[in-house]
């Protein structure tokens, strides 16, 4: 369920990386040597996610309703039938995932199509503002369980077992309550938290001043929300990690306990140029100032990670 986020820089450049892994919903570290083998992906023989797929939002505390529209308009960028005819795109970016599928010779899988589904609002956080892991697969339970993606989202407010110290977020799987034809599957959800207040310079770089390594201005946030803005990224790692390994058996390299996932093999790289403490040349909007490197519905603007192309074994930025 946790994924392990590696880098290929050198190793006197721990620190940095562990900024840059931390921004790319890392749930464990390790740094190796810049020496070693390409990686090489390997596919476990386990069932992709496919074909119309509705992502709900358990939203865990307050949120405004601005914030959640970067969320969800987030979503519906993914696999909009009427995509953003600006580039690149996010839906440019979540095509890059059917590379994926397309190695798959010996199933039956189509590409994920992404819509926003329900989303349920615990503003009062009923669960109180300290939860485990257990009590966040309780509450990614509350979505529908059936063609869903459950995404749990905790407000600034509210602590999780192992955030900030180990992780942004993550992924996972979990049996269904109901039974269907006698048997329960199982249903993927995805937890991200809100590190506005408690961990910014980690889970929100390259927002917000790093905690360690070089010190350079903060990017302007495209939704001007360090928090949200943040979210996003780590959001888009998780998606694309649960699209291609959702229940431990599909695309990743190393153990399955801490995998190297599509996003997660490509720490702190948004545009061609990066390096550690470098997000990379990412495009800056001429009005308010503010980095991106997609573009969304409703004229949004986002910064999203790269994704690992299996076919060239090298990470893919948009630009």
């Amino acid at each position: 369920m946790a994924s392990s986020l590696s880098s290929h820089f050198l190793l006197q450049l721990v620190l940095v990386t562990s900024i840059i892994q931390f921004s790319s919903a890392a749930r464990t570290f390790s740094v190796t040597d810049q020496t070693q083998e390409p990686l090489l992906f390997q596919y476990h023989n386990g069932p992709l996610l496919s074909g119309e797929i509705s992502i709900n939002l358990i939203w865990y505390g307050k949120f405004r309703p601005s914030q959640r529209a970067i969320v969800s308009d987030f979503i519906a960028s993914l696999s909009s039938r009427k995509p953003t005819k600006a580039q690149p795109s996010v839906a440019t970016w979540w095509k890059a995932t059917e590379k994926y599928y397309n190695l798959v010779k010996t199933k039956k899988t189509s590409p994920l199509l992404l819509s926003v589904g329900t989303q349920v609002l615990d503003e009062s956080s009923s669960l109180g503002k300290s939860l485990s892991n257990k009590q966040i697969v309780q509450l990614a339970s509350k979505g529908g369980q059936k063609d869903a993606i459950n995404v749990v989202l905790t407000s600034s407010d509210v602590a999780v077992e192992g955030f900030c110290s180990s992780k942004c977020g993550t992924h996972g799987s979990s049996l269904s309550a109901q039974k269907i034809n006698g048997k329960r599957s199982r249903f993927a959800y995805i937890w991200v938290g809100n590190s506005e207040t408690q961990c910014p310079g980690q889970c929100a770089w390259p927002f917000h001043q790093p905690i360690y390594g070089p010190q350079n201005p903060p990017l302007v946030a495209p939704n001007n929300d360090v928090g949200l803005d943040g979210m996003v990224i780590n959001l888009a790692s998780l998606l694309a990690g649960t699209a291609t390994n959702p229940f431990e058996n599909g695309y990743f390299q190393g153990p399955k306990e801490a995998p190297l996932e599509a996003a997660s093999a490509c720490p702190g790289v948004y545009a061609k140029g990066a390096y550690p403490g470098y997000a990379g040349d990412l495009l800056v909007d001429s009005t308010t100032g503010a980095s991106y490197n997609a573009h969304g519905v409703n004229g949004r603007k986002y910064v999203l990670p790269a994704l690992f192309d299996p076919s060239t074994s090298t990470c893919s930025t948009l630009i």
